[in-house]
């Protein structure tokens, strides 16, 4: 096995020894030596959940106070005038049948999809090309919306869409290590909330099992979420 890097080393000895508030994580995150480059920061979480059980997946999209730090790119299911309203807010692309044409034919250069209900006649061909890649618009994570204009505006500003995977984790961006700490903190205490929020009602047990926050190339810190 590779020995670790004196860095690592360095950064696993700043380590707190056991599960944190949000506040010292987000200070002992800022505290490890960094990259070369502005880390993005993650946060993930297991959940007390069934994902088998389909009223027990949890999903969905929210607006994080200070953003991601990262430009999204998004496209727009939508014709006519909506179309060019949604480019005008920021959809690098906005169509109908044509556009999802282009991603039959292997087009995959978004994050995120958004499309009036009107056109789920085309995008309903999609799932076996965008479910894989959880780019799939779906109403539940607020992507199928009659106000796609308003809705493009809020991912392009940093909104963030998560689902649980197999094994009842979610995984999302909370934003650069270059963040404050008090930005960084208040993004996950944001995001802690809504998940809060999100909870199925037949689940039983602990809900929010455990939760960790890391950088890119830093160890994770165990937040506590009693």
């Amino acid at each position: 096995m590779a020995s670790k890097s004196k860095k690592n080393r360095r950064n696993q000895e700043k380590v707190p020894g056991e599960a944190v508030g949000v506040s010292q994580a987000v200070e002992s995150l800022k505290q490890f030596d960094g990259a070369k480059f502005d880390e993005t920061v993650e946060l993930a979480l297991k959940l007390g959940i069934d994902p088998k059980n389909s009223t027990q997946i949890v999903r969905g999209a929210v607006s994080l106070p200070h953003g991601i730090g990262k430009e999204v790119t998004v496209i727009a299911f939508c014709e006519g005038e909506l179309a060019d309203a949604a480019k005008e807010a920021g959809a690098l692309e906005a169509g109908g049948e044509e556009l999802a044409q282009k991603i039959l034919d292997g087009w995959l250069g978004f994050d995120v999809a958004i499309a009036h209900p009107s056109m789920m006649r085309y995008v309903g061909k999609l799932g076996r090309v965008l479910g894989p890649h959880s780019k799939m618009p779906s109403p539940k994570s607020g992507t199928v919306t009659d106000d796609v204009v308003g809705t493009v505006k809020d991912f392009r500003a940093g909104k963030v869409e998560f689902r649980n995977d197999d094994h009842g984790n979610i995984h999302a961006i909370m934003g650069k290590k270059s963040f404050s700490a008090e930005q960084l903190t208040e993004n996950v205490e944001a995001f802690l909330e809504h998940i809060h929020s999100l909870k199925p009602a037949s689940t039983k047990g602990i809900y929010l099992r455990k939760a960790v926050i890391s950088a890119t190339m830093s160890p994770g810190i165990a937040l506590d979420v009693a």
